[in-house]
């Protein structure tokens, strides 16, 4: 990961630390939001096709949405669980281990396939799109064992922001699971960021092709795209938080409103607010107003443009 990326992270994560204990009625709202923005983002970047609103009615309401499948309604409540999960494993300062591991997976895919749910892959898999073909099935047990010894021998000497993308980053590498292995790799990797008193990442749908693009690149040997792209959404994670304490700070942090941001493009602040509420750009809700970063319209310009 880039040093001065590493140095911003850890310079971010201290001042979030200089204000603690946070309040309590900010840090329950933000983990309400976050909550529900990981679940959708996690779920959509494999497919699912539930947008934000509708992942936030069947997680607040319990009601069905139309058109929808049963499995896609499933993945949104196994993934609330999945994060409680977590946050039980946090709150006893429990070790999470190889059970804890397939636990998770076990509720991810509860009600959707029972007979694979938490237990390692029994046959040899392709991931389509990939570089690399995972390891044979036999060989899974042996690869799990060694990547819990790596964290536990890395765990003090890493800074955290790394450990946590090269932890899930060798995950999906071994593909332990018939299914679900990129939902539980974002879970396992906020596990870490959040036992270390990070806020949790979200890697946003938007972003679905550059994070296929930079684990693709790790597959041939630069691992550090891989690393920069997991660091600048933990980053953003920390700059949501601040803002949040600590109003006002918003273009300190990087960040632009979206009148700023249309003069970086031929788009009226308003398209692109419809852009944001669609996902189709990468943006985030601070104090009740949409921000993003010049990167991110360069980017969608690029895109369309592609």
């Amino acid at each position: 990961m880039d040093p001065k990326l590493i140095k911003s992270i850890e310079g971010k994560k201290r001042e979030l630390d200089s204000n603690r204990p946070l309040n309590t009625s900010i840090v329950k709202k933000l983990n309400e939001q976050f909550a529900v923005e990981w679940i959708y983002n996690s779920n959509a970047i494999e497919g699912n096709t539930l947008s934000l609103n509708e992942t936030e009615i069947v997680l607040n309401s319990g009601v069905t949405i139309g058109g929808k499948t049963v499995n896609e309604h499933l993945e949104v409540i196994n993934h609330q669980e999945g994060i409680q999960y977590l946050e039980l494993l946090i709150s006893k300062r429990t070790d999470f281990t190889e059970d804890s591991i397939k636990e998770l997976h076990r509720l991810i895919l509860k009600g959707i396939d029972d007979l694979e749910a938490g237990i390692y892959r029994r046959h040899n898999v392709r991931i389509v799109g990939a570089r690399i073909i995972p390891p044979q099935a036999i060989k899974v047990k042996s690869l799990m064992s060694e990547l819990m010894s790596w964290y536990y021998e890395n765990m003090l000497s890493l800074p955290i922001s790394v450990l946590a993308a090269q932890f899930h980053y060798k995950f999906v590498c071994i593909h332990p699971f018939i299914d679900g292995n990129g939902r539980v790799a974002r879970l396992l990797m906020n596990l870490i960021l959040m036992k270390n008193g990070f806020p949790p990442t979200v890697i946003l749908k938007v972003d679905r092709k550059k994070y296929y693009r930079v684990l693709n690149e790790a597959n041939i040997g630069n691992e550090e795209s891989f690393e920069n792209f997991i660091g600048r959404s933990i980053e953003r994670s920390l700059i949501i938080y601040l803002n949040s304490i600590k109003p006002n700070t918003t273009e300190k942090q990087g960040f632009i409103n979206l009148r700023d941001a249309s003069k970086y493009c031929n788009y009226s602040q308003e398209y692109l607010s419809l852009l944001a509420r669609k996902g189709k750009l990468s943006a985030v809700k601070i104090n009740k107003e949409w921000v993003t970063t010049r990167e991110a319209i360069e980017d969608y310009v690029k895109e369309l443009k592609e």
